[in-house]
């Protein structure tokens, strides 16, 4: 048995809690995979570079808007992933090297199991210690589809670096993955099919943006709503999905899948049930309000605990979990309200706080505005027809309650918003006790206040 001050699970957000703070800690470090975890191997970083050469595509087909003949010859998908993973796999092994090379962390590779509250196993190693922090992360679900692991099919983990762009693509799900990704395929070359069993795209966000996002693109991809995939085989190299569109059945084939139905807490793989370590329903691992799970001392953070499953949070919840190891009789409160987000298909989509059906389900007195982004003089410069923006406030309280943004650089102009609702000033405050650069695009923010 290897004893140590500190076992880390996961090597995500869980490799910033090293602060120097603990630099004369004996730590173990557990990871299975990459350092660097989801968001730089396999999630926010590589999607958003595969993204940005995306957007440079669809640019260049909207150029003859503006007057400017531009055509694009073609994409180089091997040179684009390339250039993607060639930065991002030595940062991710740099990442380890530096771990391995400290005197007081010990890097274990394999797969973390808890065998006991405070013991954990790495293969046929035993580790323990008073502190455990479990970052642990999440994963693609994987629905049970007849058929569909005798298949070939691509998660997000996998997706990223396929050898080549499939001329057919089928994209199972409706979600933020869901649009990026056909958003990124469709660019590159593929004829892409999204296959959700919704009846708009993106659900989850204000229902005004799911209909208007869903409305944008429905033309550039093939969607089959209210559609349920009941089994899939290969055929002659092909993937063959047998379909019930609104009942009606029906089979297609496609070059490729990617099955993009959500993400699940990995607390299922560490062996919990051996421990008096809590996670809810759903399987996210229950802590208090200082990250502390149901057994003391021992932590959890990221998307193990936060079914946001964001990385801004995930860092958030980091940086009070290396406080609280350090200063225990000074503990921190993870506060992580207003919490935004934001989806980077074409067009963007970004969000804080509650969306239109939320707050009516809440019985809130509201009032609500909408703005396009052609009502400004920079959407009139970019001849946007995509873009607008929603905000919702408190009818008696003038506090907002919500902001909803589709359109370029929505993820950026919601930041003020962001702002303003965490440091509770009024939409009234928001939109007339500041100046507005004229004419940037931010002024559809001001418009959509004023009209509150």
């Amino acid at each position: 048995m290897h004893e140590f001050d500190l076992i880390v699970i996961g090597a995500g957000s869980g490799n910033t809690i090293l602060t120097p703070e603990l630099d004369d800690w004996r730590v173990a470090m557990v990871e299975r995979g990459e350092f660097g975890g989801t968001c730089l191997n396999r999630g926010c970083i590589p999607s958003k570079m595969l993204v940005y050469a995306a957007d440079v595509v669809m640019q260049a087909r909207h150029a003859a808007d503006l007057g400017v003949d531009v055509t694009v010859d073609g994409t180089r998908w091997s040179d684009i992933v390339d250039r993607v993973f060639g930065r991002i796999d030595p940062i991710a092994q740099g990442g380890e090297d530096y771990r391995v090379g400290l005197d007081n962390v010990t890097v274990f590779k394999g797969e973390a199991r808890f065998v006991e509250d405070k013991i954990v196993e790495v293969g046929q190693v035993g580790l323990t210690a008073e502190r455990i922090v479990i970052a642990a992360g999440a994963r693609p679900f994987v629905p049970p589809i007849a058929g569909l692991d005798q298949v070939g099919y691509h998660t997000s983990d996998t997706v990223m670096r396929l050898p080549e762009v499939p001329g057919r693509l089928a994209i199972l799900g409706g979600g933020y993955i869901a649009t990026e990704m056909a958003h990124v395929f469709e660019a590159m070359g593929s004829a892409v099919t999204v296959i959700t069993r919704r009846d708009t795209l993106l659900r989850d966000e204000d229902e005004d943006v799911s209909r208007h996002f869903t409305d944008v693109v429905k033309d550039r991809f093939d969607v089959r709503f209210d559609t349920m995939v009941g089994s899939c085989e290969q055929m002659d190299g092909k993937l063959t999905l047998e379909l019930s569109i609104a009942g009606h059945p029906r089979t297609e084939q496609f070059d490729a899948l990617l099955v993009a139905t959500g993400r699940v807490p990995n607390s299922d793989q560490l062996g919990l049930a051996a421990t008096s370590i809590a996670v809810d329903d759903d399987g996210y691992v229950v802590t208090d309000e200082h990250l502390e799970t149901t057994v003391p001392g021992v932590y959890a953070l990221g998307d193990i605990r936060n079914p946001d499953q964001l990385k801004h949070t995930a860092n958030a919840e980091a940086r009070v979990v290396a406080h609280n190891l350090a200063h225990p009789d000074h503990p921190r409160v993870v506060d992580l309200w207003p919490t935004p987000h934001a989806v980077f298909s074409y067009p963007q989509v970004a969000s804080v706080g509650l969306t239109g059906q939320a707050v009516r389900q809440a019985g809130l007195p509201y009032t609500a505005a909408v703005r396009p982004y052609s009502d400004t003089a920079y959407g009139w410069a970019m001849e946007d027809t995509t873009g607008l923006c929603k905000v919702i406030a408190h009818a008696e309280s003038r506090q907002l309650l919500g902001a909803h943004i589709v359109g370029p650089q929505a993820s950026t102009l919601v930041q003020q918003l962001i702002q303003g609702m965490r440091f509770g000033q009024t939409v009234d405050q928001m939109a007339a006790e500041q100046l507005y650069i004229h004419p940037a695009l931010s002024e559809v923010v001001e418009q959509a206040l004023l009209d509150l």
